[in-house]
């Protein structure tokens, strides 16, 4: 049961000041200094908005904070100590629609109102994994529910970071509430509470450039001047990968490289025995220096995937070390099912854990492995017994931060990934679901792989491109053959993903390109290298309609419809054909 906490006294503490002054970076300054008579209708840890030192105690808990007026919102920053729970943060009038954001890389980012409900949740959590969407499911299936901001045209409230308690927003009766979970940790000492902004005034897709900086400074994110262009197996291979389909591809590709201008090459999930096993290569390939050899002989960066905090029931890490897993009641605790079978999560917090981890990671750089995906990390999120007593968010940095210690300088490609916990520790990240090849307009983005929305969510998402890492929208998927794509809808993500300014990773058996679609993967790398904002994410022009606006690179000025919908647009008087784009000169 959530307590609710008495009435605050005014309290100064200096301890509360130096621990977050230590862990939040200097955000300040950052808000919009014109006062905003509506703010007056926000709660911050239960008393109306206002500047001043807060205290609250709680059963077991006691809360220390600062609220800051920062023109015509606020921003709150403190500690606490104590076993804390869940608290509320954060309460208003729940705005008729507001971006509902998802906590992890293949969760959607789209409008949503008070009583959006995804009913394909349910299905998801008996089947696929209670913890894939959210480690609170229950939360997950009662209501909507926002992670870490929620924006609308006219406001934003969101948390700066997450590194030791999840936050999110869900609606109660007519209220937005933001609240932190620990998760019945306990902390004897202060720690920082995950800050929080709220900005009033402005459309949403600027209140979102703005949070976007105070996230980038509070969590001190470094971007790689690197933005990658390369090939990666998965989407023609997928499982099927052998040895002699990677050669092939490397023989067409340094063949050719005017017509393939990669940089790295990137072999995914196929080539490992087991998941959990990556050293150890399936019958038919080399040994990982052999593999990465190849690559690097024809002039590529070598890349390889992992899913590093997974182990498969049938896998030799599972067999040999069944204490290193996640728990509950003692026994190893499973997380979701993959591969035909169960897919257990290693414990992050194991110092034997953390050695694996280091070991692997080196190994493969050792091997010649110098760009790095990492994928299903939200395994090390999920909720159990560990052998630390921490909470789920700092046992998924814990073991992210050991893999970016090992990887040095090289490039780490998140996915599948906790978002804002992520921040600062990895390169790239996926920022929407799997492509495919096919494209499926759909109510909802909890339905799986698909075109459409892997392309929604990299436009929704864009105010987080080169703010907390590079954006990575998913693969290009060119190919006239054994693929559902149609080729407006081939050609309107390439176009998208370049005009981003994203990772452009193209996913195809290279010898079924032929000219056109050689000169369409030349075009979205020339688009590439400007500053890209993104418009109409309320639905204001469609509800699938968004404009693309970059400048600054080598294409100079750039601007382009884009049209998801499956049919035709009319756009500032300019009809917009169906899963189409078109550039406005």
């Amino acid at each position: 049961m959530i307590r609710r906490p008495p009435r605050s006294t005014l309290s100064s503490s200096s301890a509360a000041s130096d621990v977050y002054k230590r862990q939040v970076g200097e955000d300040r300054d950052l808000l919009q200094e014109e006062r905003n008579p509506s703010a007056l209708k926000v709660q911050i840890l239960g008393r109306p908005a206002r500047a001043g030192r807060v205290v609250r105690r709680y059963a077991g808990a006691r809360l220390e904070a600062a609220v800051e007026r920062k023109g015509a919102g606020y921003l709150v920053r403190g500690t606490i100590r104590g076993r804390p729970g869940r608290i509320e943060v954060y309460r208003a009038p729940a705005p008729s629609v507001f971006l509902l954001n998802n906590w992890q890389s293949w969760g959607p980012m789209e409008p949503a109102t008070p009583k959006t409900r995804f009913i394909e949740l349910e299905a998801i959590v008996r089947d696929y994994s209670p913890y894939l969407f959210s480690p609170l499911p229950e939360e997950l299936l009662r209501g909507p529910v926002s992670d870490y901001f929620a924006a609308w045209d006219g406001g934003l409230a969101g948390f700066l970071t997450s590194r030791v308690a999840h936050p999110f927003f869900t609606v109660e009766g007519g209220d937005l509430v933001g609240w932190l979970d620990y998760f019945g940790a306990s902390f004897d000492d202060p720690v920082a509470i995950e800050p929080l902004a709220v900005l009033e005034d402005g459309r949403a897709e600027d209140l979102l450039a703005a949070y976007a900086r105070l996230v980038k400074r509070a969590n001190r994110a470094r971007i790689n001047p690197w933005n990658p262009a390369g090939w990666c197996s998965w989407y023609h291979y997928f499982g099927r990968l052998g040895w002699a389909d990677v050669l092939e591809n490397l023989e067409v590709a340094a063949a050719d490289r005017s017509a393939f201008p990669f940089e790295v090459f990137q072999v995914d999930d196929g080539y490992e025995t087991e998941i959990g096993d990556w050293e150890t290569p399936k019958p038919g390939f080399p040994d990982l220096a052999g593999l990465a050899g190849a690559i690097k002989e024809r002039g590529f960066r070598a890349g390889i995937w992992t899913a590093p905090f997974s182990a498969a029931e049938t896998s030799r890490l599972f067999a040999e070390h069944p204490d290193w897993l996640v728990a509950e009641g003692g026994r190893p605790k499973p997380c979701y099912r993959g591969w035909g079978k169960a897919i257990y999560a290693l414990d992050t917090t194991h110092p034997e854990v953390k050695r694996w981890l280091d070991a692997t990671f080196r190994a493969l750089r050792r091997a010649g492995f110098s760009y790095l995906k990492v994928d299903f990390l939200f395994a090390a999120a999920m909720p159990g017994e560990r052998r630390k007593s921490v909470t789920p968010v700092q046992a998924y940095r814990e073991g992210l931060r050991v893999i970016r210690r090992a990887a040095g300088r090289d490039f780490i490609l998140g996915c599948g990934a906790p978002l804002w916990p992520s921040i600062g520790l990895v390169d790239g990240m996926r920022v929407g679901e799997d492509t495919a090849p096919y494209w499926k307009t759909k109510p909802s983005g909890f339905q799986g792989p698909n075109a459409y929305f892997a392309l929604k969510n990299a436009l929704m998402r864009q105010f987080m491109h080169r703010a907390f890492w590079l954006n990575d929208p998913d693969c290009l998927l060119l190919r006239d053959r054994e693929n559902g794509l149609e080729p407006n809808e081939r050609e309107l993500y390439a176009l998208a993903a370049g005009a981003l300014d994203n990772m452009v990773i193209d996913s195809d058996r290279l010898s079924f390109l032929g000219p056109a679609e050689e000169r369409l993967l030349r075009r979205s790398l020339a688009l590439r290298g400007g500053r890209a904002r993104v418009s109409g994410l309320m639905g204001e022009s469609g509800r699938d309609a968004f404009r693309i606006e970059a400048s600054g690179g080598p294409a100079g000025e750039a601007r382009f419809w884009v049209n998801l919908a499956d049919e035709e647009v009319v756009l500032e008087g300019r009809p917009i054909k169906a899963r189409s784009g078109r550039g406005l000169g």
